[in-house]
């Protein structure tokens, strides 16, 4: 039995279960259903924990605490995608809840499985059951129990292999997406195959590598349950103007923190309550502070007060050990009060970009999720003391947000889920008004916007009701698939009628790869006849994945 685990031996336990993932990303892949070519999250957690792998292949007989800290700062700048995102948290709370210890046994591991599930579901405003965090939750109860029968990290380990096994069935009756498709939450799949390769370099054994990736298969008969959007993990999203941070001394003890933390989820969101004996830490976005504050004089005076137009600053806990190992980095000097990175890809789309004063482009979109790290480089290189992050897609927006506390610049992420709401934000910056008017005014633009994307099936598969064929033409509107057809022409006339209407003012047609410019004109002659007086205009993109995005104002 391995009773006990050092730093070389988690070395090897990351860098085997590392290796696991990349081996089957492609399983992983493979249980993302929806019919766009969104397949990306085993892509995404071997990118992520491969940054971990590459850094403690490095080291040569490390201490537990060393490979421990190498391994939480480097899945957070590798992290790529909500996926990355959410393994690396629960990697940043095991560092947590295994430091200061030169060996681990099974009750110190169990005990950083559940700091690990804590970070990450602390992060996660609003936690999906049926997901990664359900896994790795269920995961880590198992093992604290089986911990306090026998202290053996590899009977500790089993323990959780085998619940996390458990929950991942149980994740298709959770999530109404999964549900309606009949497979298991790919990011669950992800962390048991991941535990699973750890399990290996521990023990030396191999035969537990018998998880499977249920095939797709037709739903069952159809559910009342509504259908959900697969975004289990949008937890980027940022809705309210105020970012507020404040202490709160405890000089009523019995008053809970916990009650604290229900009240700001209840007028805003990104809320993070940390607590000792002596002091409250609170960070909010909300649009009453004013509540907020008047709620923190109830367990003490208040101070360290600051109130500033979405300022995101995560919790201290993202942030310990992370400054020092992110190596050398130059941070271009301000020349200008603010500056602007954009996530795209595609030659024209940059060049839009560039064109309407953004200063840094990020390559990514749709099935390429750029890292923390690459976006804190952008940041780093911007000439400017505000930065405005457009992440131009929901899976990408949490990464963008685990960059901004990591720069000493003041970055505000702008919650672009959509190229169209990018260039729209862009569109209203005005750089003679102050940053909160410029914000409010681009948040109010990204509302005012719809975005429509045309694309094709890359499989078979059925969705909210609609059987899908590989090869046929489909239409989105924010997000929506409203038309499928065989038909080129059908598909773009249903579009049409869906996003225009008779206050319709503007449309710009984006055209990308496997379109061409007579194409585009055809499009934009359809989008006409539906908005008659509305102004159209044509943009090459280059743009992959999409061969249309389309914005109506």
């Amino acid at each position: 039995m391995a009773k006990i685990i050092d730093g070389e031996i988690f070395k090897n336990m990351m860098i085997e279960g590392a290796a696991a993932v990349d081996a089957r990303k492609e399983e992983i892949n493979d249980l993302n259903v929806f019919p766009v070519p969104d397949g990306d999250t085993g892509i995404n957690m071997s990118l992520t924990l491969n940054a971990a792998a590459k850094e403690l292949s490095k080291m040569n007989a490390p201490t537990l605490g060393k490979a421990l800290e190498v391994t939480a700062s480097s899945v957070l700048r590798g992290a790529r995608g909500n996926s990355g995102v959410i393994t690396s948290l629960l990697f940043r709370g095991f560092s947590k809840g295994m430091k200061d210890i030169s060996q681990a046994d099974g009750g110190n591991l169990a005990n950083g499985l559940t700091e690990g599930v804590a970070a990450a579901y602390k992060a996660v405003l609003k936690p999906a059951e049926g997901t990664i965090l359900t896994v790795s939750r269920m995961s880590a109860e198992a093992a604290v129990r089986a911990a306090k029968e026998d202290r053996d990290c590899e009977k500790v380990l089993l323990a959780a292999i085998e619940a996390a096994k458990e929950a991942l069935a149980e994740t298709t009756e959770q999530n109404p997406v999964l549900k309606k498709a009949g497979v298991v939450d790919a990011g669950g799949f992800g962390y048991i195959i991941l535990l699973e390769g750890m399990y290996t370099a521990l023990t030396g054994k191999t035969g537990l590598r018998s998880v499977f990736a249920p095939s797709l298969k037709k739903p069952k008969e159809e559910s009342s349950v509504a259908m959900a959007d697969f975004s289990q993990f949008d937890t980027g999203e940022i809705t309210f103007a105020y970012c507020t941070e404040f202490i709160a001394e405890r000089e009523d003890k019995k008053r809970s923190p916990q009650k604290l933390r229900e009240f700001l989820e209840g007028i805003g969101d990104c809320v993070v309550v940390v607590d000792d004996d002596d002091i409250i830490k609170i960070h909010v976005h909300t649009d009453t502070p004013d509540k907020a504050l008047a709620e923190g004089l109830k367990y003490g005076p208040l101070m360290s007060i600051k109130i500033e137009n979405m300022k995101e600053q995560h919790e201290r806990l993202l942030q310990e050990n992370m400054q020092e190992n992110l190596g050398e980095r130059q941070i271009a000097a301000p020349e200008n009060r603010y500056g602007f990175v954009a996530v795209a890809a595609g030659e024209g789309l940059r060049s839009v970009f560039a064109d309407l004063g953004v200063d840094n482009m990020v390559e990514g979109g749709q099935t390429m999720n750029p890292s923390t790290e690459d976006i804190l480089s952008a940041i780093d290189k911007t000439p400017a003391e505000v930065v405005f992050v457009l992440p131009n897609n929901k899976n990408i927006i949490m990464a963008a947000e685990q960059a901004a506390p990591l720069s000493e610049k003041q970055v505000v992420v702008l919650p672009t889920k959509t190229i169209p709401q990018g260039l729209c934000a862009m569109l209203a910056f005005d750089p003679d008004v102050d940053l909160q008017v410029n914000e409010d005014n681009m948040k109010r633009a990204v509302e005012n916007v719809k975005s429509g994307q045309v694309t094709y099936a890359a499989r078979n598969s059925e969705f909210d009701g609609r059987s899908i064929k590989e090869g046929d033409f489909m239409a989105l509107s924010d997000g929506k698939l409203v038309y499928t057809s065989r038909k080129f022409d059908d598909t773009i006339k249903k579009l049409a009628k869906n996003m225009c209407s008779k206050n319709t003012a503007f449309i710009t047609i984006i055209y990308g790869e496997g379109a061409d410019e007579e194409q585009a004109q055809a499009v934009a002659d359809t989008f006409q006849k539906e908005a008659k007086n509305a102004e159209i205009n044509i943009v090459f993109g280059g743009q992959p994945v999409y061969s249309y995005i389309i914005s109506v104002e």
